[in-house]
């Protein structure tokens, strides 16, 4: 690995987190090196999930991202297209990436959300949408409409996994993005199985999942944000404050699966 790309993986580290940059392995227990082995151990590396995104940031170019999904990636709730998740995604890992960089980075996150869809919806315009895209890395947003819309949960599954593998056919990255945490969905029976059908498939496949739900219900024990500050008046869909807070957590996610940040700090 170059130099430059090193030092841009320190310098993005401390930018997401304000962590150190890179974690120590335990010391070996021979007595006569542990004294050194803090000042001599090679870093810690996160495993590469993206290799596609990885070679990409290994040297100096464009990358081309496409959002698919529903009405969570379109952004209904959001003020403005310049405050959906995937423009603030763009904006964010643009800055990101110039640090570090020998020339001018472009980053483009093309929105391919649907307010409403469905697995079925998002099957029969993945081609149209997300492949002829041509994108480098795929963020596919599913799972919210399916169960208030009845669709089986192991049809749910399957068509989610013929677009996996689709997606991956043509050399592409595949990032998942599981349920937003919200009353609405929380109040429908079986809603956590289609997240689960999710995680099921990341380890089947080997896809890096953005724990959404998971994040949401963080945010809120730890403080950072309220239930009313995050999900809108509708009670389903993200407010500005929210899409903004999922962008840089996308973020952070994408650089560490690509090799770019301590695995630690971004939970699959």
């Amino acid at each position: 690995m170059s130099q430059r790309f090193s030092c841009l993986g320190l310098a993005l580290l401390a930018i997401g987190s304000g962590a150190p940059a890179l974690a120590q392995p335990d010391p070996a227990p021979s007595a006569t090196t542990q004294s050194t082995q803090s000042l001599t151990a090679a870093p810690v590396r996160p495993a590469i999930k993206l290799a596609r995104l990885a070679s990409l940031l290994g040297r100096d170019g464009d990358i081309r991202i496409v959002a698919f999904g529903s009405s969570s990636t379109q952004g209904i709730g959001a003020s403005s297209p310049a405050a959906t998740y995937p423009a603030l995604l763009e904006t964010d890992l643009e800055e990101r990436l110039q640090i570090g960089a020998s020339s001018r980075r472009s980053v483009t996150v093309i929105n391919r959300g649907k307010g409403g869809d469905d697995a079925r919806d998002m099957a029969q315009r993945l081609q149209r949408d997300v492949l002829a895209e041509h994108p480098d890395v795929v963020i596919w947003q599913t799972g919210s409409n399916d169960p208030l819309k009845g669709v089986p949960v192991d049809y749910f599954k399957a068509l989610t996994r013929e677009g996996i593998l689709a997606i991956r056919a043509t050399g592409a990255d595949v990032v998942l993005m599981d349920q937003q945490w919200c009353r609405r969905l929380s109040g429908v029976a079986n809603a956590a199985q289609y997240g689960d059908a999710l995680h099921e498939l990341s380890v089947e496949l080997g896809v890096p999942v953005i724990r959404r739900h998971d994040m949401m219900q963080s945010w809120i024990t730890r403080g950072l944000m309220t239930p009313q500050q995050m999900i809108g008046p509708d009670g389903f869909h993200m407010t500005d404050a929210g899409y903004s807070r999922l962008a840089k957590s996308a973020a952070a996610q994408l650089l560490a699966s690509a090799g770019l940040a301590q695995p630690s700090l971004v939970r699959n």
